[in-house]
């Protein structure tokens, strides 16, 4: 019962206060080892990079695994509900589901205000360049982030966490935020290859169950499921396109990465009312699988003490 408990705790005190300040933010001491651990890391010879940069991303996977083992361990000693309510302010900065939808939700706001506005704002929240994107491009790119991040930022650290507790939910959070960082190809290919990779194995189950969450989350389910695998399919990652594929189907909207991709291409493109319907759907799949995961971990419990 107490993982079932953390879970939902958690994502109660993301719903309330949201993010910490950054001094204070686990993810954000992540990305400064990886900044300062990457600065000259690309400039090697490729096969000096691909090591060293494994050996970087192992040192600091380590290193995040043993504090937030020793930090769970450290809980456990307490009563249970004290360790419930520790365990659940340890895992709530490793997930983030209020800011990705209150980020779409600016994205559509600021589109309210004019087509340069939303443009400025989906840039916060989408690597691509966006100076060129007309209204329903940029309407876009907020659904696709929504449903990407959904399962990077929500399902995966607590498929993780109900999986290998707080140190699998910080190491698969340092992962993400390494391939984040690193995991680019040109300049980036060789140094950020290990940490490209495993972040394809550590979301390869949490983008499915993702995709299966927001078809069921939707009104178009079951007839909608056999298309999946071939929307995914219009994508290069191995993972991003199984959630993108499935709000896309589950809309009836397609969904377009300029000149790289075309997601349901004979649908319309989103309107506002799809995105307040994508983001309906986002929280019902995040809950939903959140109290999934948290029935699976009493289960396993259970049949571990048998």
């Amino acid at each position: 019962m107490g993982g079932l408990v953390i879970i939902l705790l958690s994502l109660l005190i993301d719903r309330w206060c949201g993010e910490p300040p950054l001094r204070l933010h686990p993810v954000v001491w992540m990305g400064r080892y990886l900044q300062w651990m990457g600065i000259r890391l690309p400039d090697r010879a490729p096969p000096t990079a691909f090591l060293l940069g494994s050996i970087l991303w192992l040192s600091g996977a380590i290193v995040v695994a043993g504090l937030y083992g020793v930090a769970q361990a450290l809980a456990a000693r307490l009563s249970p509900w004290l360790y419930v309510v520790i365990a659940s302010i340890l895992l709530k900065p490793l997930l983030a589901l209020r800011m990705l939808l209150d980020e779409v939700r600016s994205v559509e706001r600021a589109l309210g205000r004019g087509l340069e506005d939303g443009r400025e704002r989906l840039a916060h929240i989408v690597s691509r360049d966006t100076a060129q994107l007309d209204e329903s491009e940029v309407r876009e790119s907020a659904l696709e982030s929504l449903a990407e991040n959904l399962s990077d930022s929500v399902i995966a650290p607590l498929f993780w966490f109900a999986l290998l507790g707080l140190p699998g939910a910080a190491v698969y959070r340092f992962a993400n935020t390494a391939d984040a960082m690193w995991g680019y190809r040109g300049r980036w290919e060789w140094a950020g290859k290990f940490a490209a990779r495993a972040d394809d194995v550590l979301n390869w189950i949490p983008a499915r169950l993702t995709a299966l969450a927001l078809l069921l989350a939707g009104t178009r389910r079951l007839h909608t499921l056999r298309n999946l695998p071939r929307e995914a399919s219009r994508t290069s990652s191995p993972n991003s396109g199984w959630p993108m594929g499935a709000l896309a189907l589950s809309l009836a909207v397609k969904l377009r990465k300029p000149r790289v991709y075309t997601l349901n291409p004979e649908c319309a493109s989103p309107t506002r009312a799809d995105t307040v319907a994508a983001l309906e759907q986002a929280q019902i799949a995040a809950w939903g699988l959140a109290a999934l995961l948290g029935a699976c971990m009493i289960v396993l419990g259970r049949l571990v003490h048998a």
